[in-house]
């Protein structure tokens, strides 16, 4: 099961399309968790709010009925949304990822070796760090239990589910060391992609480039006129460009 983009920030990106379906290495966000979901199951869904109807025409262009998608005409946050999917969950245990997050971790760690009875995290974190508020996390396994208290309403999981478990130590922390990119800010997201790229600029399809291009991502059917140089940016379909100016540090 995929339960994806509740309760996440909004980049100015995602105000010409919803942010699941903003590119990275050419594959939109919400394909890219999918897809990792996919490793430990076949059974898979996408809560969807914010652009839901783009979102929702993605989804089944490309999985048909394959991936089933819970629509919230309010923002349910990732709790609400896990209990607007309990009908859909019947008692299944759950694997729960953000698609607003960038790896390459692979998500079996979460299912190997589970005892079934806690809930396990998997950390984009040195191995041996505990579980608590701040931990990058690469996904979550749950078991059916767990959602038992969790109605289709406004609430946050941590508040509701992780924290709780983690004070009766009913919570287990599996930490991996590699890169973990979330797609909350222009910056995160250009980095995901330079990252992805090994730092080559990422040119969409029917994209038209006659300009100069450095460490950017140009989206599909956007344009770069030859007059233009575009360094550490983003260029969107419709034409808008996203400067990013790096943190030292």
């Amino acid at each position: 099961m995929l339960a994806a983009g509740g309760g996440t920030r909004l980049v100015p990106l995602s105000l010409e399309r919803p942010k699941a379906l903003c590119p990275v290495g050419g594959l939109a966000l919400v394909d890219r968790a999918l897809a990792a979901v996919g490793a430990v199951t076949a059974d898979r869904a996408v809560n969807a709010h914010h652009g839901a109807t783009d979102v929702s025409a993605h989804i089944h262009r490309r999985y048909g009925d394959a991936v089933h998608i819970s629509r919230e005409e309010v923002l349910l946050g990732t709790g609400g949304a896990l209990g607007a999917l309990r009908e859909w969950i019947d008692g299944r245990p759950v694997v729960v990822v953000n698609a607003d997050t960038v790896h390459t971790a692979d998500l079996g760690a979460l299912v190997e070796g589970w005892d079934g009875e806690r809930i396990r995290f998997l950390l984009a974190e040195r191995p041996g760090t505990p579980f608590g508020p701040g931990v990058r996390l690469y996904g979550v396994l749950m078991p059916s239990r767990a959602l038992q208290s969790l109605e289709a309403v406004p609430c946050g999981v941590y508040e509701q589910i992780w924290a709780p478990w983690a004070a009766l130590g009913r919570v287990e922390a599996v930490g991996v060391s590699a890169e973990w990119f979330d797609c909350g800010t222009p910056a995160s997201y250009l980095a995901a992609n330079l990252w992805l790229s090994e730092g080559k600029s990422v040119i969409g399809d029917d994209a038209s480039v006659e300009g100069e291009v450095e460490r950017t991502v140009v989206w599909d059917g956007a344009s770069v006129s030859p007059a233009e140089r575009l360094v550490d940016a983003i260029r969107t379909t419709a034409g808008r460009t996203v400067l990013v100016r790096w943190r030292e540090g």
